[in-house]
């Protein structure tokens, strides 16, 4: 078994709804048009009620009500609709996977967070397509969830390292499987036919400083993704931001020039950002805070 043909295998159980697929097409289009994205989101009523109460959350903080599709497509723009589409259509798209092998809340809460995480990051850094750290932010784990479902016996012994940390866990992975969640994860997104710029960050960031392509991508994802890991058990109380202590790979930060404060400021920003939008595409979640 390798990771392509595992991904193979889910292709059919793990496939985006109809209207992602839609959406993508028209926005991937030489003329994409706004009214058909239009007619396309407000033919699903329940993809249309999250789209409007997320641009109307704290993560846009717009002064105004927003009451239409038409006019958040015209004030967020395309490439924030698409996230918005991808973000309410992947969170209903694994269903099934076991319980007692993953807590899906914290799983989602720690999607959500690195992908506002990454997104917020970027933009400290004036990148110029930070909305692609944020659908790498929300994927980069889907990995796991996929050999969970397929291999639940091998995953029990794969998680049980979980006390041992999440290297424990990686290292369980490849002995196991012969590949990681991230390598798993990015032939999954290959089928979904995301860009090459998104599963090449997802695959690598893990060792973000030996990509060959995408580098700064994946160091920011990198950084997200140990981030929300730190932060992550505290969902439930109150901590203090400068004693959390994420396990970057060594030269990530210098490498990025990210300082403290960037950081702080943006572990601040997540927190708000990321409940807001969970309240919205998976209200159960939030009983984790």
């Amino acid at each position: 078994m390798n990771a392509q043909s595992l991904a193979n295998q889910v292709r059919s159980l793990f496939s985006l709804p109809e209207v992602a697929l839609r959406v993508n097409e028209v926005l991937n289009s030489s003329n994409p048009s706004n009214k058909e994205l239009e007619e396309i989101i407000i033919n699903d009523p329940a993809l249309t009620a999250k789209i409007l109460k997320i641009v109307n959350s704290s993560y846009f903080g717009f002064p105004a009500t927003i009451d239409t599709v038409s006019r958040a497509i015209t004030i967020i723009g395309l490439k924030e609709l698409s996230i918005l589409v991808l973000t309410t259509s992947v969170t209903t798209t694994f269903k099934g996977v076991p319980a007692e092998l993953i807590d899906m809340d914290i799983f989602w809460f720690h999607s959500i967070t690195s992908a506002v995480l990454a997104k917020l990051l970027a933009k400290r850094l004036n990148h110029a397509d930070h909305e692609r750290l944020y659908i790498g932010g929300l994927l980069h784990s889907i990995g796991r969830l996929i050999y969970i479902t397929q291999c639940p016996e091998i995953s029990r012994e794969i998680l049980n390292q979980k006390a041992q940390g999440e290297g424990a866990i990686i290292a369980a992975e490849v002995e196991n499987l012969g590949f990681n969640y991230a390598e798993l994860g990015a032939e999954l997104l290959k089928i979904w036919q995301l860009p090459e710029n998104i599963w090449q960050m997802i695959s690598h960031h893990l060792d973000p400083l030996n990509s060959k392509q995408f580098i700064q991508d994946t160091c920011l994802l990198h950084v997200a993704s140990q981030i929300a890991s730190c932060i992550e058990p505290c969902a439930k109380y109150d901590f203090n931001v400068e004693e959390i202590e994420p396990r970057y790979i060594p030269g990530v930060i210098e490498h990025l020039g990210l300082s403290p404060n960037q950081i702080s400021y943006c572990i601040d920003e997540a927190l708000l950002q990321s409940f807001d939008i969970i309240n919205i595409i998976n209200p159960k979640a939030t009983s984790i805070f």
